[in-house]
């Protein structure tokens, strides 16, 4: 093995760490003395990567720890680590065990190292992530209001509804504060919303949840964004394509534009119509307007030039 990768399992109270080629394994507290000793045990090892596993946020002060010691840090997918853990055979399952598999899975595909977010872009992020909850809260009980049949229930959906539309506005406003307080990501927003079909809110979700946006090529774009089509093929068995993986907030932020973008972008549109007349169907051309706009805007951003339609 060429060689030192770090696999490291992340719960509420520590890191379990798994070190290869050496096969050391150990732990330390998820606190700011644990990080720091961690960083420490890996700084003389001349490690090429420590793969932190997404952990619904707990892995965000190790993994911002590491990187801050100069260690290269890669935040990695777990459903990508339990498929590779079920191609292995690893049936067991521990956090030691867990980390083991992490550093194999890293050692093995070698993912690139790209900077982590700074801590103004982690905020973006969060209150993005936020809005987008609040928003799934509404909807939920507003459909829950439209069944309801006691006034006291009704009454009692209708004030949480005006409490969750305050507190989105607040939310909104903050998001706008943030945004408009930083000249490039005011810029970014001003040069996405250009494009019909792209609103406020796709924009700043792109901005916090894509920020490769614009740096790579469409092909890498689409794929973190969920939308590069996986081909079915064995033989001469030939099966349909399909899109899976990908950040879903992204890839949903993109569909609903694209629900906008096929009814009134002036390029966007006819292709849409071009796709349906030759027999696709609407969601599939739906998909498609989605990866195409994806593709502009991943444009515009690297050549920092608004929409034009030329």
């Amino acid at each position: 093995m060429d060689g030192c990768f770090v696999g490291i399992d992340v719960s509420k109270r520590r890191l379990d760490v798994h070190v290869l080629p050496q096969g050391e394994a150990f732990h330390v507290p998820r606190d700011e003395a644990g990080v720091a000793a961690l960083c420490a045990r890996l700084s003389g090892l001349g490690v090429s990567h420590v793969a932190v596993e997404a952990t619904g946020g707990f892995e965000t002060v190790a993994a911002a720890g590491l990187a801050g010691a100069g260690l290269p840090v890669v935040v990695v997918n777990p459903a990508q680590v339990r498929h590779f853990a079920r191609a292995l055979g690893a049936r067991a399952k521990s956090d030691a065990i867990d980390a083991a598999v992490i550093a194999r899975f890293v050692a093995a595909t070698r993912p690139a190292i790209r900077p982590l977010a700074d801590a103004a872009a982690r905020l973006l992020a969060d209150l993005v992530a936020r809005r987008r909850q609040i928003v799934e809260m509404i909807a939920a009980e507003r459909q829950r209001q439209t069944r309801a049949t006691l006034d006291r229930v009704r009454k009692s959906l209708a004030r949480l509804i005006a409490a969750l539309e305050k507190e989105l506005a607040e939310i909104d406003a903050e998001i706008d504060g943030h945004l408009r307080g930083s000249p490039a990501w005011r810029a970014a927003e001003d040069l996405l919303v250009s494009v019909p079909g792209v609103g406020p809110v796709t924009a700043r979700t792109l901005i916090a949840d894509l920020p490769e946006l614009g740096r790579l090529d469409r092909h890498k774009i689409a794929a973190l964004a969920g939308l590069a089509p996986h081909t079915r093929q064995s033989g001469q068995w030939s099966g349909k394509r399909f899109i899976s993986g990908g950040r879903a907030s992204v890839r949903t932020a993109l569909f609903i534009a694209a629900q906008v973008a096929k009814r009134h972008n002036p390029v966007l549109k006819p292709f849409y119509q071009r796709l349906i007349a030759a027999g696709k169907p609407k969601m599939v051309a739906t998909i498609a307007v989605a990866r195409k706009l994806l593709t502009i805007l991943n444009a515009i951003l690297r050549s920092q030039t608004p929409w034009q339609n030329a």
